[in-house]
């Protein structure tokens, strides 16, 4: 597929996916939408890539709904409108449940849907002078689809206030209510990023992140007893696997397992 908003590439075992509408303020619309679905679903099929980095090209990392966009939104029908939030509900699920570790690297503002966007991913980190914000109630809209992720992220009462005020939060604040693992300067946060995106690629497996994903995905819904029963079947499921043999045979043999 030929990408007209986004760049795709692959350089070693990273898979980088960057937001390319500086002049928009990498903002998103439908066709936006599709094309990060689109590359998502390449990089978890690509057996090259193990660990995905997203980015956003020029001064933001992603400010939201584009204004064309919402003046559309307004014309579309109910189910119109019902069929592209649940493009953006496929896109944000992908993301949370995809079988390799997403990075996000806010270089700049995250905004309203671009907030949504670095809160699926499993790591963020982001520049001092970026900001975070929920913004959707401030133009009479609602925060819906990232709330059901904001909530498991950092519990409701922290949820609560990000969404029901709308406002803007520096890095260093998102970083301690856990949106933002780590506030890099602007300076080193790509080589931070890439170096830490390497170590996940080197020091454990590619079944073993896939299923601990799947894991945390899935058993914050379920009642103790079956999430439980569904850990210990996942437990035995992944001892069976050929990384678990062999990371345990290098461990007795004092040996580094070659993730």
């Amino acid at each position: 597929m030929t990408y007209s908003y986004i760049d795709y590439t692959v350089s070693g075992r990273l898979g980088w996916i960057a937001l390319n509408r500086p002049e928009k303020r990498n903002a998103l619309n439908g066709e936006v939408v599709a094309e990060l679905t689109h590359a998502f679903e390449a990089a978890a099929a690509d057996e090259a890539v193990k660990v995905i980095i997203l980015e956003g090209k020029g001064e933001a990392f992603c400010a939201g709904a584009d204004l064309g966009y919402l003046q559309q939104l307004q014309q579309n029908s109910f189910g119109e409108n019902l069929e592209d939030s649940r493009q953006l509900k496929a896109l944000f699920s992908l993301i949370y449940t995809l079988n390799k570790v997403v990075i996000a690297m806010a270089e700049g503002h995250a905004i309203a849907g671009g907030a949504g966007l670095a809160t699926v991913c499993d790591f963020c980190f982001a520049v001092p002078a970026a900001k975070i914000g929920y913004t959707e109630v401030k133009i009479g809209f609602i925060p819906a689809i990232v709330s059901i992720f904001l909530i498991r992220k950092i519990g409701e009462g922290k949820a609560r206030e990000l969404l029901l005020r709308g406002n803007l939060i520096d890095a260093s604040e998102a970083a301690d209510l856990g949106l933002v693992n780590q506030v890099v300067d602007a300076a080193q946060i790509r080589t931070h990023v890439t170096n830490f995106a390497n170590g996940l690629c080197e020091q454990a497996s590619t079944n073993s992140l896939a299923a601990t994903k799947s894991l945390i995905a899935k058993v914050q819904d379920l009642p103790l007893e079956a999430a439980l029963e569904y850990a210990a079947s996942q437990n035995a499921r992944t001892r069976e696997h050929p990384d678990c043999k062999a990371g345990i045979a290098a461990f007795l043999n004092k040996e580094k397992p070659s993730w």
